[in-house]
């Protein structure tokens, strides 16, 4: 199967021509060249990686191998992958600033938690049979958990309450953790991350992916304008 990136290098190498000081960061940043780097190309690219050849201020040439990680799908991840990379590169290297975020988005996406919980907890950690709550009656209690005991019977997964309680505690807690990571890179104020490392905490990782995607937003926006 031919490579879906490889057999359009030589479109993507003249295209990146006309962006040199991008290139020179490339080599500078994921290539490690701390001399002076005078000018750079694009020799090859393709879904694994692009090749790219610099010459040094003291006439020195040589040549390095970026690679992609994760690997590119398609020709069109090309583009946003390198643009991306360009944002990492020259925030590396102290040519632009990391996008600072003053302001909380919530994901519509993360309202469905609540009930992914619920589906958790259901399927997992029934109450045992003839189990009463409140004035329900035990048969109609029974009723409704006989699809979760069918499918623990089945799978063999059960959890007490407070076991499932605490599994996916720590998941959150890790989960806030990142986030509170990420804040400390592009949020700018105590009371916004408080909220992102909060909702994250309590909503998972829609709200930390969430702000990745802002941050990419931003740098997108503001490594368009420099070259």
């Amino acid at each position: 199967m031919s490579d879906p990136v490889a057999s359009k290098s030589s479109f993507l190498c003249t295209y990146m021509k006309n962006h040199p000081g991008t290139l020179v960061a490339y080599v500078k940043y994921f290539g490690k060249v701390e001399d002076n780097v005078l000018t750079a190309e694009m020799s090859s690219i393709d879904s694994k990686g692009m090749t790219l050849l610099y010459k040094l201020k003291s006439g020195l040439s040589n040549s390095i191998r970026v690679p992609f990680d994760p690997l590119l799908s398609e020709y069109d991840d090309a583009k946003p992958r390198l643009l991306s990379m360009k944002a990492e590169a020259l925030e590396g290297l102290g040519m632009l600033k990391a996008p600072q975020l003053t302001t909380f988005r919530f994901p519509s996406k993360a309202a469905i938690t609540p009930f992914v919980f619920l589906a958790y907890f259901y399927l997992l950690s029934p109450p045992p049979p003839g189990t009463t709550f409140l004035s329900i009656p035990v048969t109609n209690m029974d009723a409704f958990f006989s699809p979760a005991h069918a499918f623990s019977d089945l799978t063999g997964l059960s959890f007490s309450s407070r076991t499932l309680s605490a599994i996916l505690g720590v998941i959150h807690g890790a989960e806030g953790l990142y986030t509170w990571s990420l804040c400390r890179r592009f949020v700018k104020g105590t009371v916004v991350t408080a909220v992102y490392v909060g909702c994250t905490v309590l909503f998972g990782f829609h709200i930390w992916k969430d702000l990745k995607r802002r941050v990419q937003e931003k740098r997108t926006e503001t490594v368009t304008k420099f070259e």
